[in-house]
């Protein structure tokens, strides 16, 4: 019974932020302020942009998010978290409850939404909804608008609360909740929808897919992302580009190519990037960010592409910054993606680091266990810098970044790699009490080596992982780009027989676990040349503190290949983020290879409750854990090169399952791991105003309070009339989710 009571409250618990959750300000004061004037316009405009654009991943979340997120702003705009106590206090709400409700308002500003970015999985206030409804009825905002707020909170508290199965996570069908398709869509959809936009040459990082009947016939919207609305003449706008509105007849259905998606906020997205264009440092900045406009105006991919050649161009920059529909971890199809800007300064000490590794990529890159055949011809040095955020607006901040996402491009024109030095700096940082499934002996070395053996291997994951490894392609005029009758398969022994034809992309053909297998693919990259002496040596490790590093690198990843069970779903056999499925992969690959180098086994812990212990024999990594890493690193990148879709998912989904058979029971270990996690932690970022020719740099307290405040003070001059604009997009999208 006891253990029954544990499970009902773990379960239940990982819907709910806890009161205590880690939340810290992202620390750039300095190295904004040693930004020329120029410098400091630059970044505030682009800020705007990306703080605008950031607004769409409401939209792209769930039905809901947009309406939650107004109904918070108005309370906290006439009202901050200091003053709204008292309300709170002649309510009827606890200390305990007010702060689980500022702990939820943070959760969603933080992540863009009511659905954890990294995990998928919904959180809702943890106090009583009526306590909540009492709380909004005697608030200043509903005392000077009753009706308005009244509506509002009609129109969102139900789905506020709710914990229906299918609301649980973000998925696709039945599977669970997403804005990127509309409600009658499944799998079956996606992969039609790919096929049309792949005979069009048209990309689905700016579209989401919406579905109809209409005289017995099924419909399907592709709708771009743009400021410009008028979509469905078919007819070319000057500056658009290849964007294919219309109406086509496709495998017996009818697709309509649109645009508008977002107008109003791609329109102030494209309008900041023009002012930011009066203060850009260099041509090719200038005209990165016309292709930016060109492509958030139309709706283009191809004029983002073209922004994004220019942005490799304009190497070293003192203000660094992307901004776009980039990565498609919460697409369930793994092809739309999601908004996201940052904008960052360069961190001159870290980055001197990273420098020296990309010298050194062309010595290093033929330590991969892949024949030189399965190697892109020419490395293709890129960018790779440390900087400090001042600005990241979407659904989460990762400690590091390898972008442009575009195949094309990374092949033939390059790439930059990013490490968010000041990220990095906060989310990591461990305590004892909270450091779960290690051995007492363990600890202390995990926590001082922690961080640095962090640095090492974003680097090494970003740089040669993501920038390693050779795509076969045929391309429209049947040339191809490797040796046919020379080149052999490693695994096989016998020629390629499969390879990328015309338009297809990596993304494309692996659809649902292009991302996770990437990930993996980088995460193990990362493994194997820690191991390189002459790379620890680049970070200033070196003799016993090198191998420190090394064991406490190869530790944390099988420790986070457990913690991962954390995002796996059983109900749905599916995983919900990315990197913690390949973190668990690599545990599963490293088990498998015995001999003592990893062991993981239950018990019970000092409190009585299920527990576990994983321990890694230091001795055998260089030995066994190489040898297994090695083959099965071969093994990914053999696949992805020749564009083996069905060996691909055998693998992976091989790697991928869960269950509580075989010599670990992973079902039963998830539900421990449940038991005893830790929240991630939420950053609290500052804004920028124009004071005349200067910039002001505004910062807040790393706390929930700060982070409602950074919000509530975001966007000073039109507030108001972006949230109407909000409101208006949720409502004219609401009958597509029924």
């Amino acid at each position: 019974k006891l253990r029954h009571f544990i499970l009902f409250t773990m379960v239940d618990s990982q819907y709910y932020l806890p009161n205590d959750i880690g939340i810290s300000a992202l620390d750039c004061a300095e190295a904004f302020r040693l930004l020329s004037p120029k410098e400091q316009l630059y970044s505030h405009y682009l800020s705007r942009s990306a703080w605008y654009g950031g607004l769409v991943v409401l939209l792209q979340t769930s039905p809901e998010s947009a309406s939650i997120y107004v109904l918070l702003q108005r309370l906290f705009r006439k009202q901050p978290p200091a003053q709204l106590e008292n309300v709170a206090t002649a309510a009827g709400l606890t200390p305990e409850e007010y702060q689980a409700f500022l702990v939820f308002a943070a959760g969603l500003y933080a992540n863009m939404g009511n659905y954890k970015s990294f995990g998928d999985t919904k959180f809702i206030p943890n106090l009583p909804k009526e306590k909540l409804k009492a709380l909004v009825w005697q608030s200043q905002a509903f005392h000077d608008s009753p009706s308005e707020m009244e509506a509002l909170w009609d129109s969102c508290s139900t789905l506020l609360f709710s914990l229906a199965d299918r609301q649980k996570q973000l998925g696709l069908g039945d599977k669970g909740i997403t804005s990127y398709f509309s409600g009658n869509c499944f799998l079956e959809d996606a992969e039609l929808a790919q096929r049309f936009l792949d005979s069009k040459n048209l990309s689905a990082y700016n579209t989401r897919l919406f579905k109809k009947k209409s005289e017995g016939k099924t419909c399907y919207e592709v709708r771009l992302a743009s400021a410009v609305e008028n979509g469905e003449t078919g007819t070319s706008l000057d500056g658009e580009g290849e964007t294919r509105c219309g109406q086509y007849d496709f495998e017996d259905c009818v697709f309509t190519v649109s645009r508008g998606d977002y107008a109003p906020l791609m329109k102030k997205v494209s309008e900041n990037l023009e002012k930011a264009k009066d203060h850009a440092a260099n041509e090719n900045q200038k005209r990165m960010l016309e292709e930016y406009a060109r492509s958030f105006t139309y709706g283009s991919v191809e004029a983002h592409k073209e922004g994004s050649r220019f942005w490799i161009k304009d190497k070293g920059p003192i203000v660094e910054s992307y901004i776009g529909f980039i990565e498609s971890y919460r697409d369930p199809f793994g092809s739309r993606g999601e908004f996201e800007g940052f904008v960052a300064v360069v961190n001159k000490a870290m980055s001197e680091r990273f420098a020296k590794l990309v010298s050194s990529a062309e010595v290093l890159l033929p330590d991969l266990p892949w024949p030189k055949e399965f190697e892109k011809d020419r490395f293709l040095l890129p960018d790779f810098t440390s900087l400090d955020v001042l600005t990241f607006a979407g659904s989460g901040i990762p400690a590091g970044i390898n972008i442009p996402n575009y195949d094309d491009i990374r092949q033939s024109e390059g790439f930059k790699n990013v490490s968010l030095g000041n990220v990095l700096a906060v989310a990591y940082a461990t305590q004892k009490d909270k450091l779960t499934f290690l051995d007492e002996d363990d600890k202390d070395a995990y926590i001082k080596w922690k961080g640095p053996s962090f640095e090492v291997q974003v680097g090494l994951h970003e740089l040669l992982g993501h920038g390693s490894g050779k795509l076969f392609v045929q391309d429209e005029k049947g040339t191809f780009n490797f040796e046919q009758d020379n080149v052999l398969n490693p695994e096989t022994g016998e020629k390629i027989t499969t390879w990328y034809k015309g338009n297809e992309t990596w993304d494309s053909k692996f659809s649902t676990i292009s991302c996770s297998y990437e990930e993996c693919r980088a995460e193990c990259v990362g493994l194997y040349l820690c191991l390189n002496k002459q790379v620890l040596s680049i970070f200033g490790h070196e003799g016993e503190d090198a191998e420190e590093l090394v064991y406490i690198n190869w530790l944390n990843m099988v420790r986070a290949g457990l913690l991962g069970l954390e995002f796996y779903t059983p109900e749905s056999h599916s995983w919900r983020q990315a990197h913690m499925q390949a973190r668990f992969v690599i545990l599963r690959v490293l088990l498998e290879a015995g001999e003592g180098l990893v062991t993981l086994k239950e018990c019970t812990g000092k409190d009585g409750r299920p527990d576990a212990l994983m321990t890694l024999d230091r001795s055998k990594i260089h030995t066994v854990g190489k040898a297994a890493i090695g083959r099965f690193l071969c093994k990914l990148q053999v696949i992805k090169s020749t564009a083996d879709v069905e060996g691909g998912r055998a693998l992976y989904e091989g790697y991928s399952a869960v269950s509580d058979s075989g010599s670990h029971n992973f079902l039963r270990l998830r539900e421990t791991v449940l038991l005893r996690k830790e929240a991630r932690k939420m950053f609290v970022q500052a804004n920028t105003t124009v004071k005349g020719d200067s910039v002001d740099l505004v910062e807040y307290e790393g706390s929930a309070a700060g982070l409602i405040r950074s919000f509530t003070e975001r966007f000073p001059d039109d507030a108001e009339e972006v949230e109407a604009h909000l409101l208006e997009l949720a409502e004219r999208d609401a009958p597509c989710w029924c």
